[in-house]
């Protein structure tokens, strides 16, 4: 049909007013004549109306094999669901499909137009939130890794809060929810998760139902209410799930580098707090204003601080490590082969046994290491003083020079008796810093005098208060009086006098 509008109103014009007639805008514009009425008849071309959908002899008889191989994909996780080509190969090779795989990846398209779910608008009152993580990747100490970053977002007033972790784990799980209500300055009301496994312990149907026992510690601290969303239904909670992007390619690109995660941590809430300041479409103020009406709606924070951890049982080995999310940590060799209980926070892992803590490390968040104090092995070294120098906790033990000093002069003068030595001196580290022992060492090096006893004596110099020392200068009167000797058999005399003097005064 004829529908150039340039060329339709010309003729229009020509003909309507009097420039040409019907027969002369035939010839000139070489058309039928019975189009030249219908311009004539109407001010604009009528729009193109397919009445019959054209024949597809070809891909037609295989559209039903295409719609069903499509309909049991929705069944089949995303990351293997057929593809154009694969539809195309196997129309081909098990149907004997003699078209190309252009009209296959048309039927396609077509399909999943008709399809595509349409989402209901959601009301999104002031006070409430969502929480989701998302992936990307950093440079943490110059080698690439994945980071998982959470983001809690406010949908009333689109204000959000992003932090990066290692792992998407109940501890950062945990942690994010705290620092994210430290930034908004209160708690929401009622925030929508995935049904993560972090958060959910068990589904029914198609949400979840009984939440873990980390996540519900979380929620009687603060006292919100929870709203898990149907499985496969991210749109319940599509403003984090826009966030997530949001935060992705605006703070995250170019790829960041960094030292330290709490350094970028910062970073981030900076840029949230910037975003603050962004005015909204529809919106008469910006974030920051819309911001302070969540707030009013919000629960206050708690006075006391949550704890983000998780709390795991494990038993130490014969090696006395245990291990604690895939890394082995050391205990005192006392508590080998022992049931120990396992706090892991975001730096620091504890570790617990007749309910005290036994142990204390640095949080490793890769995977496969063995992490020594080697204080814990100096029971077992005294011992075992041929272990001192093919111990593998004593490798990387970075000690103050001036016990290599010691050591090397205990055992020039006693051989195996020095090293012994040195080692109830080591053992002196169970109870005192290294800093404070290497300062009595290197006193007890200067007056000559190297045995474990002389040390403990010069640590207790100073944490004691001094006693008054009483003197005589100044006193003449005193310096000429001489103080006799004392003479033992006079004290035995007063002990055996002294149960005959009680039993007169008991009288």
């Amino acid at each position: 049909m004829f529908n150039d509008m340039e060329k339709w109103t010309e003729i229009r014009r020509d003909v309507l007013t009097d420039r040409l007639s019907r027969r002369e805008a035939v010839k000139k514009y070489n058309l039928n004549f019975r189009t030249i009425q219908k311009v004539l008849q109407s001010a604009e071309p009528p729009e193109h109306r397919k009445k019959v959908e054209r024949d597809k002899p070809v891909i037609g008889p295989f559209i039903p094999i295409i719609h069903e191989i499509l309909d049991a994909d929705k069944k089949v996780h995303a990351k293997q669901r057929h593809t154009g080509k694969r539809i195309f190969d196997r129309l081909r090779g098990e149907h004997d499909y003699e078209g190309g795989i252009t009209a296959v990846r048309d039927e396609i398209r077509r399909y999943k137009q008709k399809s595509a779910e349409v989402f209901m608008p959601l009301a999104h009152p002031p006070g409430e939130a969502q929480f989701d993580f998302g992936q990307a990747q950093a440079i943490y100490r110059g080698r690439e890794i994945k980071v998982m970053f959470c983001v809690m977002s406010l949908p009333y007033s689109d204000a959000f809060f992003c932090q990066a972790f290692p792992r998407e784990c109940t501890e950062t799980f945990q942690e994010g929810h705290v620092r994210a209500f430290d930034f908004f300055g209160g708690v929401p009301r009622r925030i929508s998760y995935d049904n993560t496994k972090i958060a959910v312990a068990k589904i029914v149907g198609r949400r979840g139902k009984t939440p873990t026992r980390e996540f519900l510690r979380l929620q009687s601290h603060y006292l919100y209410d929870h709203h898990f969303c149907l499985v496969r239904r991210p749109n319940e909670k599509g403003h984090t799930e826009g966030l997530v992007g949001f935060s992705r390619r605006n703070f995250m690109v170019p790829i960041p580098e960094f030292d330290d995660f709490e350094e970028f941590n910062r970073k981030l809430a900076e840029d949230c707090r910037k975003d603050l300041e962004r005015k909204l479409r529809g919106k008469t103020g910006t974030k920051s204003e819309l911001l302070e009406e969540d707030r009013r709606a919000m629960l206050p924070i708690p006075d006391n601080r949550f704890e983000a951890r998780r709390v795991s049982t494990g038993q130490s080995n014969s090696l006395s490590l245990v291990r604690f999310d895939r890394n082995d940590y050391s205990v005192p060799t006392q508590y080998a082969h022992r049931e120990v209980i396992l706090v892991g926070s975001l730096d620091r892992v504890r570790i617990v046994a007749d309910s005290h803590v036994i142990a204390e490390h640095v949080r490793d968040w890769e995977s496969e290491n063995v992490h020594y104090d080697p204080v814990h092995y100096l029971a077992l070294l005294e011992r075992k003083p041929n272990s001192l120098d093919f111990g593998k906790p004593f490798e990387q033990w970075d000690l103050p020079e001036v016990f290599a000093v010691l050591r090397r002069r205990l055992e020039s003068e006693g051989g195996s008796d020095g090293r012994r030595e040195f080692i109830k001196i080591l053992r002196l580290l169970e109870k005192h810093k290294p800093g404070e022992l290497a300062a009595a060492v290197d006193r007890a090096l200067e007056i000559g005098a190297m045995t474990v006893d002389v040390i403990r004596i010069l640590l207790q110099e100073g944490q004691e208060s001094p006693a008054k020392i009483f003197r005589l200068d100044g006193r003449p009167q005193l310096q000429d009086h001489n103080i006799p000797e004392p003479h033992i058999s006079k004290y035995n005399d007063l002990i055996q006098h002294e149960p005959v003097q009680q039993q007169e005064e008991q009288s």
